[in-house]
């Protein structure tokens, strides 16, 4: 699922750059291919985006009847509507004169700032936290990591085209390795009732209320989590002092510090250049209004 959500954001991600650079068959194309991934989102969740399906000790729910015949479909589809892109793309002299050159930045200047993910990968640096601190069993399926060499507009594009690929493989063996058995941990300090006894236990119910709305107890103690996002690394640092509601948290979200580069990107450049390094970023504003 969430390789799955880094092929839909990074399609995202390529559409509206190239809208934002003139491409706009781009544009339709990627949200097109999008569709199919929030699909089976909406099947699997009931929600297209903010799914909350990731639960402490495991998922919302199971996959739904029919599952791999849809990932299938995704796993068909998608590598070959990959290659319409980089056919209209790849070697288009538009878009390399509006992307090559434009917004560089070093991989000294990307660390100096604390950007990750397709950034600081397009600089050279093979830097991925599912390579170099492995989470959520992420280490036994096999992918590469790919990054450029230049910097600039058009190396974070390739990066993103290459991560597609990469997640698609991931999704592959996901599928193909997918276990039998609870789809979350059996522990009901953490997880409430199955949904099917509330209606059968008051117990149950009550059960289900004190996990909603006074949530679980941890031990005091601080905790730093992070994934590897689609744009860089997301992080949770969290304190508990024993009661059911942190005492402090932290998010550590990707786009505040890949934004806030942009002078060093922009320097000497075109006002034109601006549109375009601005999207090959991908930010997410809600991760910048800190």
């Amino acid at each position: 699922m969430t390789e799955l959500n880094r092929i839909s954001s990074h399609l995202v991600a390529l559409a509206t750059n190239g809208m934002d650079i003139g491409a706009i068959s781009m544009m339709m194309y990627g949200f097109r291919e999008r569709e199919l991934i929030l699909s089976f989102f909406e099947k699997t969740t009931g929600l297209r985006m903010n799914h909350n399906y990731i639960r402490p000790g495991g998922v919302a729910a199971d996959l739904p009847p029919g599952w791999r015949k849809d990932v299938a479909n995704i796993l068909k589809t998608i590598p070959a509507r990959l290659g319409e892109y980089d056919d209209l793309l790849k070697e288009n002299p538009i878009w390399l004169s509006r992307t090559q050159g434009v917004g560089v930045i070093t991989a000294d200047e990307c660390r100096a700032y604390g950007i990750t993910g397709p950034i600081l990968r397009g600089t050279g640096v093979d830097w991925d936290l599912r390579k170099v601190f492995p989470y959520s069993g992420i280490e036994q399926y096999e992918f590469d990591v790919p990054v450029g060499t230049q910097g600039d507009v058009y190396d974070r594009y390739r990066v993103r085209v290459e991560e597609i690929v990469q997640s698609l493989r991931i999704v592959e063996q996901a599928a193909d390795m997918m276990p039998k058995g609870d789809f979350r941990a059996d522990d009901r300090k953490v997880t409430p009732p199955p949904r099917a006894r509330i209606d059968e236990s008051m117990e149950a119910l009550i059960h289900h209320f004190k996990i909603f709305t006074e949530g679980f107890r941890p031990p005091p103690g601080e905790a730093y989590t992070a994934v590897e996002s689609p744009r860089g690394e997301l992080g949770c640092y969290l304190v508990s002092n024993g009661g059911g509601m942190p005492w402090r948290c932290h998010v550590r979200a990707p786009s505040f510090y890949n934004l806030q580069a942009l002078p060093v990107m922009l320097a000497e450049s075109m006002v034109a250049d601006t549109i375009a390094t601005i999207a090959s970023l991908d930010p997410v504003m809600g991760d910048v209004d800190r």
